[in-house]
């Protein structure tokens, strides 16, 4: 996948990109719509990080501990964007997305395929910070799309050839489902606007459905239970 991306031509930020469907100021907000739906990011992320501690005992604790946090911190860095959208202010919107993207599959090869590729989480969140830094320095994003695409294109692989330790698994279906949803609002941003008579648009319809996927995180991680003790030979080795 990174070979194939990195043959095709150097991919630059499409400025249309930048013009949403829905550009209503309310309460002196520009975007308004487009602003305040983030505050469903800060919601998960607040509710993910409260249960961060239940995880003492968990290989996976950090991994879950960042990417609660970058969830967090997408709120008010896509709030700033969507604010004064422009390629500058986009960085801090894409920032906490590419960390989150990385702890969530840092978490997913720990948990299903080998706990101690928990090790790899600093290097894999720096990865997704470079990926932005390389952006900014080169306006090509190309490794940015690879960091984001692989990984969630990956993940249905991982949840199928391999078993967790943990009870809900299907919360990592429901966040990959609810993400596919909101990348295809994000698409039909004006088209939903129109369909819905101008009450919302498909980017604030995608705010709602990504964090939809990141609440059911934070109820897998609430609910769910240990199935089989830890083995230094992979999570699959004793699995049932």
């Amino acid at each position: 996948m990174f070979l194939v991306l990195f043959l095709r031509p150097v991919i630059t930020q499409d400025q249309r990109f930048h013009l949403f469907a829905d550009s209503r100021i309310l309460f002196g907000i520009p975007n308004a719509m487009d602003v305040v739906t983030n505050v469903f990011f800060a919601a998960a992320g607040i509710l993910g990080l409260r249960q961060v501690p239940r995880l003492r005992t968990a290989p996976t604790r950090w991994s879950w501990f960042w990417l609660f946090l970058s969830v967090l911190l997408v709120a008010p860095g896509s709030a700033y964007y969507h604010w004064d959208p422009d390629d500058q202010s986009l960085i801090w919107d894409r920032l906490p997305m590419s960390t989150g993207f990385m702890a969530l599959y840092v978490i997913l090869l720990a948990e299903y395929v080998d706990h101690r590729f928990q090790r790899a989480l600093l290097p894999a969140l720096l990865t997704g910070a470079a990926s932005i830094l390389i952006w900014v320095m080169t306006t090509d994003l190309r490794f940015y799309f690879w960091i984001q695409f692989s990984s969630f294109l990956t993940i249905p692989l991982i949840l199928t050839l391999f078993r967790s330790r943990y009870s809900h698994r299907s919360g990592f279906a429901v966040c990959l489902f609810c993400y596919g949803l909101a990348k295809w609002s994000e698409v039909r941003d004006q088209e939903i606007f129109m369909a819905t008579r101008e009450l919302f648009s498909g980017h604030s319809l995608k705010h709602f459905l990504a964090a939809l996927g990141l609440f059911a995180l934070w109820w897998m991680v609430k609910v769910r239970r240990e199935l089989f003790p830890l083995s230094l030979e992979g999570p699959t080795k004793d699995a049932p």
